[in-house]
């Protein structure tokens, strides 16, 4: 079906060499279950039931938040566990795991606390379930690696791909501009300015891309300056056809092949850094779920809690190994030697 859509024989050619790669295949199911996973994690892991019936009416409490009142409870926040809701007049349908993220399993003695029943893969020191943590802690990871590629790629394109088509002082200056920053000990100073100026996922986003921007302009440089003296370019500068039209109806798509081929792994090194991060203290701000904080909970419980380093770090290579198959599939589909 989608051989029909895609009309260009190079696209159709690279789209085949991609799905005659096995591992890259199913690398790409993987981690689309993973952001499905992720992204619908209140249907999957709660503390609400998915849909219930209290005397007569229908409710929806993981996409509604309900008072206290409306089922004749007082309080501020409904528990749905109470036995106000045990009754035959109350049926409910409830995630595969009764916890959020942030709620701790009171009922146990002592934290953290081996898988059970009640927590499938454990307790932290807090006594939040680890699973659930997991869960909602892909969506933070998979958030931060996303943006993080998205707005260092838009700033290395545009800056990169500025020197690389004008050229003369832009160009020269924009590259002494390029080795200060490339001089820079990127973690280091990623390090040094979340601890003068604070933690929160827009100021890690905004840090890591101005630490980061750099490797894709240096290949997008190169792509326009190699662009800008081809004969289409000089065709539509004949026929009077505007700059940023040829910039980007006309050059851009032609240099889409470093931008597509080191994607997957830019996202994969979002994931990790965020976790290097989270792991030193000086990630996202607690209680904010994290694969990070496990792993340095494992090291503090390490003899006595050993599915704090099993389970998260499970997931974080699970998670960059399918993004480092899917970039090895994508490499070998945009190698031009086999175009």
């Amino acid at each position: 079906m989608i051989e029909r859509w895609i009309k260009n024989d190079l696209t159709l050619k690279r789209l085949r060499r991609f799905k005659s790669i096995r591992r890259a295949r199913i690398s790409v199911w993987v981690f689309l279950f993973l952001i499905f996973l992720s992204a619908t994690a209140e249907f999957w892991a709660n503390n609400k039931p998915i849909v219930m019936t209290h005397k007569g009416s229908i409710y929806f409490p993981v996409v509604k938040t309900y008072h206290p009142s409306v089922f004749g409870l007082s309080g501020f926040v409904t528990n749905y566990r109470s036995e106000a809701f045990h009754g035959e007049d109350t049926w409910a349908l409830w995630p595969l795991v009764r916890w959020n993220p942030l709620e701790s399993n009171k009922s146990l003695e002592s934290y953290p606390a081996p898988p059970s029943e009640v927590n499938w893969l454990g307790t932290d020191d807090r006594g939040r379930d680890v699973l659930s943590r997991l869960i909602y802690g892909f969506r933070y990871s998979i958030g931060f690696a996303v943006l993080v590629w998205f707005f260092s790629y838009l700033m290395g394109v545009i800056l990169g791909g500025g020197m690389g088509f004008f050229g003369g002082k832009l160009d020269l200056f924009g590259q002494r501009v390029v080795e200060i920053f490339e001089s820079l000990p990127s973690l280091l100073m990623l390090l040094t300015l979340i601890a003068m100026l604070g933690a929160s996922m827009s100021l890690l986003v905004a840090f890591s891309v101005l630490l980061g921007w750099m490797r894709i302009s240096a290949y997008m440089r190169a792509e326009f300056l190699k662009l800008r003296r081809r004969d289409f370019v000089d065709a539509s500068r004949a026929l009077g056809v505007k700059t940023p039209r040829i910039l980007f109806r006309h050059v851009l798509p032609n240099a889409m092949s470093p931008i597509i081929t080191f994607s997957p792994v830019e996202i994969a090194g979002g994931i990790y850094t965020l976790a290097i991060l989270d792991y030193l203290g000086l990630g996202l701000p607690p209680p904010t779920p994290s694969w990070g904080e496990l792993l340095q909970q494992a090291q503090n419980y390490f003899s006595i809690a050993w599915w704090l380093a099993v389970f998260p770090s499970l997931a974080i290579i699970i998670s960059l190994t399918s993004l480092t198959f899917i970039g090895e599939g994508v490499r070998e589909a945009f190698d031009p030697r086999k175009s």
